[in-house]
């Protein structure tokens, strides 16, 4: 009698289980976990003592293991919230690992890979285009390569070039060695819409200066329009062809336009008459100034008035401001311009009765649509999730409802911005906006993806149910 053969092996295991583990990955849980790990060899780094400033006697300051962890997340995820004062804590090789964390996390950590495997001459699989793809928005796989490329070489030339021109005032203020660090600083700060600052007071000193100011500014507004957008835009300007411009590309310019033109008009008209902010200043310098901070609360977070200072009218639209946020794709943060839009365009169009949701002559997608509204209440869940902790944590009378709103908008957008409440609040508070600044940077959707468990296609499709009564 003959033994039966046993079953064959399924051709894909063992090819399977020789696969690395990260290419096993879902681009969702890579970004997720390269920058959980990013943040945790930051926090290591910047809190060994020889990272640390000096104090007036000459003893190294004291930075506990939580403040270097916050400093790296929020450096990390392009925020700018400090504990401690990054100007005198850190000495210039910890402000130099900063900068580091705040160029990494404005790439993007796949993104930086996979340029260092462009160098290596190392050919990329088709998972490693599509996670490269997915971190910096690309639209499809194909020639994420080249787009990485674009990126890194317009990146390093626009931070150059900002830094050349900070140096004309940093250099006759700091001196030759120290004025060209504190350029490439702000620079890179700037582009990557991080918002530290080598100024205890961030740049509140320059509030007057056009140099500083403008270019800060253009940095801000470069770095946040996002590189698909720019890269169409200098296609559609330069190619002898004339590259049509995105629809993307328009709506993403709209809403930069229009939003800037409103914080601009809101900051001007609600703190004109304010003492404490642009009261004291002529009047070109408070256009100066409400434009700097139109721009800044697009996730950039630097400040040249002092927000603790402002009105309630004026910090409520800086919250609206700071949680719709910069451009898919760029280096703020924020629901994003076009998630904005598709939200109110879609409610607009089913007040008037519309079936389809129309932009430059083109129809909105149902999936967009979704996919949009999906972002937006995943948001707005999180924050209000994230402030209740803020509030049954707190213990400071001092710090009011308003300022822990501020701060929890601020984390998620990765915005920076401050009442000058952070470093008041406890340990645990701390660990909050750790948690809010990094889902604020991966996106909740993206986390939420994630960690979610795959589901096979439904077998089965319900009928629809038109009984349900909304509003």
């Amino acid at each position: 009698m003959t033994r039966p053969s046993p079953p064959p092996r399924p051709l894909t295991s063992g090819r399977a289980n020789r696969t690395p583990l990260l290419l096993r990955l879902s681009p969702p849980q890579l970004i997720a976990l390269s920058f959980a790990v990013a943040i945790l060899v930051g926090g290591a780094l910047l809190s060994l003592p020889i990272t640390h400033g000096l104090n007036p006697d000459g003893t190294r300051r004291s930075v506990n293991f939580l403040q270097a962890l916050f400093t790296a997340t929020s450096a990390l995820c392009v925020t700018g919230l400090n504990v401690i004062d990054p100007s005198k804590d850190f000495n210039r090789l910890g402000q130099t690992i900063i900068m580091g964390l705040i160029q990494i996390g404005g790439l993007g950590i796949i993104t930086l890979g996979t340029a260092f495997a462009l160098i290596s001459r190392r050919r990329l699989n088709f998972t490693e285009r599509l996670h490269a793809a997915h971190q910096v928005s690309a639209l499809n796989a194909g020639g994420v390569l080249g787009l990485i490329r674009s990126i890194f070489i317009y990146t390093f030339v626009i931070e150059g070039v900002g830094a050349a021109l900070l140096a004309l005032r940093f250099v006759p203020q700091e001196g030759w060695g120290p004025g060209l660090f504190y350029a490439l600083f702000h620079s890179v700060s700037a582009f990557n819409n991080a918002g530290f600052a080598l100024y205890s007071d961030n740049v509140m000193g320059f509030v007057g200066d056009p140099l500083v100011s403008l270019v800060l500014a253009l940095l801000i507004i470069l770095g946040g329009t996002g590189f698909l957008v720019q890269l169409n835009v200098t296609a559609h300007l330069l190619s002898a062809r004339r590259t049509r411009l995105m629809v993307h590309s328009k709506l993403v310019l709209t809403m930069m336009a229009a939003l800037l033109l409103l914080g601009t008009l809101a900051y001007l008209v609600l703190e004109w008459n304010n003492p404490k902010t642009l009261g004291p200043l002529g009047l070109g310098e408070r256009l100066l100034a409400s434009f700097f901070q139109s721009v800044t609360t697009r996730t950039a977070g630097f400040n040249t008035l002092d927000y603790g200072a402002m009105g309630l009218t004026t910090l409520f639209i800086t919250i609206i401001l700071m949680f719709i946020g910069a451009n898919p794709g760029s280096t703020g943060g924020g629901i994003k311009t076009s998630t904005f839009y598709v939200m109110m365009a879609s409610a607009w169009s089913m007040v008037r009765g519309r079936r389809d949701t129309i932009l430059f002559q083109r129809r909105i997608d149902t999936d967009t649509i979704l996919r949009a509204m999906t972002v937006g209440l995943l948001s707005i869940g999180l924050v209000n999730l994230m402030l209740i902790a803020l509030l049954l944590l707190n213990t400071r009378p001092d710090v009011l409802f308003v300022n822990l709103f501020f701060e929890a908008v601020s984390a998620f957008a990765t915005v920076g911005l401050s009442m000058n409440t952070t470093p008041l609040l406890n340990p645990e508070q701390h660990l909050v906006l750790i948690a809010l600044m990094f889902l604020g940077r991966i996106g909740p959707l993206t986390f939420a993806v994630a960690f979610n468990r795959p589901q096979g296609g439904a077998l089965v499709r319900y009928p629809a149910d038109k009984d349900i009564l909304i509003g």
